[in-house]
């Protein structure tokens, strides 16, 4: 008989496997690659990202190997911009075109401009361009609207976003620094190419050592990809049930903590993956979120867990001399005096040089 898990104990699993039950003690790089990158596409907000996972983290811990180009930021799964290894960056890439060929010639924006268009001929006058100098997408567009006068520079500047492996260069995403949104192809930034031997079989296994257990859905909502049951079946994974019934896939050895381990109040940013990275996100999003009624284009909202579930929301406001952490609980806590703590803590990390740090609760 298939064993059940409850959405409590795959909270408490995906909790410990993303090192959001005990902060880790391992490298940046090592962590970065174990949680198979974090969503970036804003420049510096996953630094808290890292910070809650990280015992001790400081943000030049990953600054600094921005510059060394040991860690880039790269579009990758959901056709969103990741912070990943360099390793990875290239071994993940090709994995994630489909979504990217999807994103640009299905694009409402955009897909009208490519029809018609030698995309292969776009793209390598893109890869000259970019091999000269980093460049932005308004200046890459105008560059090839040249040759293009009857095409939208934006479009043509899109289609080198999707169709070659661009990295966005520093100081860009360098904690408390700021800079272009400039681009260079990874050839040209890590001095390699993309793997031509991409495994969607290794992609499946890193997810669930970082996401599991996890449906098949679950994977295909992450990567952005389709028809991953095959690759899934063919893997040896142990099945469990979920309590609604549905199948559940997991490592044979991976961390399945029993559901009454404490879980500790916890802080995360705004395009977290935990948030993101499932079909069914009950194990950790609570009914209360979408009674919210967020803005859907509106600021993203921040999280932070009580008991390993959303609890409320954050957001950091500044003066010359105080920063001030306003923390809105969606329910009375019996755990203020921790998410206080918990809170002072961020306010350390987030803004060491203020005067006065203060956190309020908004009920």
């Amino acid at each position: 008989m298939t064993e059940v898990l409850s959405r409590r104990a795959l909270n408490r699993a995906t909790l410990a496997r993303q090192f959001l039950l005990e902060r880790a003690a391992r490298p940046v790089p090592e962590v970065v690659s174990h949680l198979v990158g974090l969503q970036a596409q804003t420049p510096h907000t996953w630094y808290t990202g890292l910070w809650t996972r990280i015992a001790g983290f400081r943000p030049e811990d990953a600054a600094d190997l921005l510059v060394d180009r040991g860690l880039v930021r790269i579009a990758l799964m959901r056709s969103t911009i990741h912070l990943v290894t360099a390793a990875d960056a290239l071994a993940l890439r090709p994995l994630a075109q489909p979504v990217l060929d999807r994103d640009l010639f299905r694009n409402f924006t955009h897909g009208r401009d490519m029809r018609g268009l030698d995309v292969a001929a776009v793209v390598a006058a893109g890869r000259e361009l970019l091999a000269e100098k980093p460049r932005t997408n308004k200046e890459l567009g105008a560059l090839l609207h040249r040759t293009w006068s009857d095409r939208a520079p934006a479009a043509l500047a899109y289609a080198i976003r999707c169709q070659v492996p661009l990295v966005q260069v520093p100081p860009r995403g360098l904690w408390g620094r700021s800079g272009p949104i400039a681009h260079t192809s990874v050839e040209t930034w890590l001095g390699a190419s993309v793997t031509d031997r991409p495994s969607a079989s290794d992609m499946v296994l890193r997810y669930l050592a970082a996401f599991g257990p996890a449906t098949v859905k679950d994977v295909q909502t992450w990567s952005g990809l389709t028809r991953l049951r095959e690759v899934v079946e063919e893997l040896p994974l142990i099945r469990f049930a979920g309590e609604e019934g549905q199948e559940l896939f997991d490592l044979p050895d991976a961390l399945r903590p029993d559901e009454d381990t404490p879980a500790p109040v916890r802080f995360l940013y705004d395009f977290d993956n935990l948030l993101l990275s499932y079909a069914d996100r009950r194990r950790v999003v609570t009914d209360d979120v979408r009674a919210q009624n967020y803005d859907p284009h509106g600021p993203v909202p921040q999280f932070f867990l009580v008991d390993g579930v959303t609890a409320g929301d954050w957001k950091v406001s500044r003066t010359k001399d105080v920063t001030v952490l306003e923390v809105r609980p969606f329910q009375r806590l019996s755990t203020e005096d921790e998410v206080e703590k918990e809170g002072r803590a961020l306010l350390d990390f987030l803004a060491p040089e203020a005067t006065k740090h203060e956190v309020r609760f908004v009920r």
